[in-house]
């Protein structure tokens, strides 16, 4: 496959498998001369069984769109992006760190409100931010934990750091594609997974239930169940696979009703039946019609009247989104050294604040360059990238910023890490973000590697595969152990 390789070329991006053109780094060395001498035909065909694999796994997404919604085949690139396990190890104690700042930030706000009170983070940042849920007050879920399930968005610079580029806390969705695409990696090249020490992902269901469990350790045997909003949202997919793989009850809302004695049960055949435990996969905004939207068909009235009294625990906690606002994520660092008295592991991305005069007058001053986002959007929609707008797109922005500062930050347009990926017939570098799973309940998981997700078009930034994106297996490969066993 000599041919297909000959011009791949990183240029000045930081490659994920190369240090430099035609030059394998250490840990993917293995990796890229394997692919290398393929014989064009094989690797060709290997590519078409990765497409019939997902094909006939009905492993698909929901593009929503003017035209309807359409269902289309789960994006995959066959070349797999590898990571060495010294610097992944370093990457889960930030994101272990990372994950009980927040969790901290979002009791604390909702009870003692201390780090308003010393001055650390302002109030408005807080008591304005969208997620910020004030029916939520006075609360502790299990654990003290609010956020149970999520996925935080790393990405590479052209130095190779590696930097938090946001932290998804509501309604987090990709897991069940990153244990997909390791399946579907596994069946392509099942030779490379005896050739390398590759670290498994699929422990993630089990690690899910045992952590769904223990919300409520009063219970031996609680039932559990994923709340969906039905076969029409873009992740129904994920919510069925992992209903299935983690022995969850998928339901939707009309399933459920709370009764006279503010438990929660689910409707059967057989008479209602007490639900113990719910990962939902509802936004705060539809999930009980009697607190908050109450046009919502999708929720359950009565079920934050439930969670508050105790009477079911609710996977991640209502309110738990006041940390996903970009805003707020500016504070983390600040988070980690308040509550945990540490040094952050992880960078963010440098961050603007618009809300202050100061570093809104930067903004406008450098708008073309920056990337601009709103607190609250998520997928990628609603953001202005700079240097890839036209003039008039920047104008528009221009004008949102001036009229609501508070409601955007910026940051510097990174040089994001490319790996190599297949394209038309050829090899050639595209960019790449990663976004890790993180459970915590009466412990914290994080999964070895993550979603890659890798912007397919030429030049691209946009990784999200509502806007064109795809995705790679992620590779987390003990070199150390590879070299003892070579010895």
């Amino acid at each position: 496959m000599k041919d297909i390789w000959k011009d791949y070329d990183p240029g000045s991006f930081f490659d994920e498998l190369m240090f430099a053109k035609h030059q394998p780094r250490a840990f993917s060395f293995k990796l890229l001369e394997y692919l290398r001498c393929m014989e064009k035909e094989a690797f060709t065909q290997r590519v078409k069984e990765s497409e019939v694999e997902m094909l006939e796994r009905g492993i698909t997404f929901t593009i929503y769109s003017d035209a309807g919604n359409i269902d289309r085949a789960w994006p995959f690139d066959i070349i797999p992006r590898a990571i060495p396990k010294g610097e992944w190890e370093r990457t889960e104690k930030g994101l272990k760190q990372r994950i009980r700042a927040l969790n901290q930030f979002i009791q604390d706000i909702y009870n003692e409100g201390n780090i308003i009170n010393d001055g650390i983070m302002p109030a408005e940042v807080v008591y304005q931010s969208k997620g910020y849920r004030k029916e939520c007050h006075g609360m502790t879920p299990a654990h003290g934990v609010w956020a149970n399930i999520c996925g935080s968005d790393l990405v590479r610079d052209h130095e190779g750091t590696l930097y938090v580029l946001e932290d998804n806390l509501r309604v987090p969705s990709g897991v069940a594609y990153m244990l997909e695409n390791r399946k579907t990696t596994k069946r392509v090249f099942p030779e490379l997974f005896k050739l390398l020490n590759i670290s498994p992902v699929d422990a993630y269901p089990e690690h899910l239930a045992e952590m769904l469990a223990s919300l409520r350790p009063d219970l031996s045997n609680p039932t559990m169940a994923l709340l969906t909003p039905g076969i029409y949202n873009s992740a129904y997919f994920e919510h069925a696979f992992l209903a299935q793989q983690a022995g969850l009850i998928l339901l939707e809302g009309a399933d459920l009703l709370v009764g006279d004695d503010d438990y929660v049960y689910m409707k059967t055949i057989h008479g209602l039946e007490r639900v113990d435990v719910i990962y939902r996969r509802i936004d705060d905004d539809f999930i009980d019609p009697e607190v908050f939207r109450p046009d919502s068909m999708l929720g359950v009235p009565g079920i934050m009247r439930s969670w508050r009294a105790g009477k079911v625990a609710i996977a991640n906690a209502p309110g738990c989104g006041v940390a996903d606002d970009k805003v707020i994520y500016a504070y983390v660092p600040d988070m980690i050294r308040y509550y945990l008295n540490e040094e952050p592991i992880l960078s963010n991305v440098p961050t603007w604040l618009c809300r202050n005069d100061e570093d809104l007058q930067h903004v406008l001053q450098h708008l073309p360059d920056l990337v601009v986002k709103p607190a609250n959007e998520s997928g990628g929609y609603g953001m202005l990238v700079g240097p890839h707008s036209s003039a008039e797109k920047v104008e528009e922005f221009r004008d949102l910023l001036i009229n609501d500062p508070k409601n955007y930050i910026a940051q510097p347009t990174l040089s994001l890490s490319v790996s190599p990926t297949c394209c038309d017939e050829t090899i050639a570098p595209r960019h790449v973000d990663l976004r890790p799973f993180i459970l915590s309940g009466d412990d914290v998981y994080v999964t070895p590697g993550g979603l890659t997700r890798v912007a397919m078009v030429k030049g691209s930034l946009v990784v999200n595969s509502s806007q064109g994106g795809g995705s790679k297996d992620t590779w987390i490969v003990d070199e150390s152990r590879q070299l003892v066993e070579e010895d």
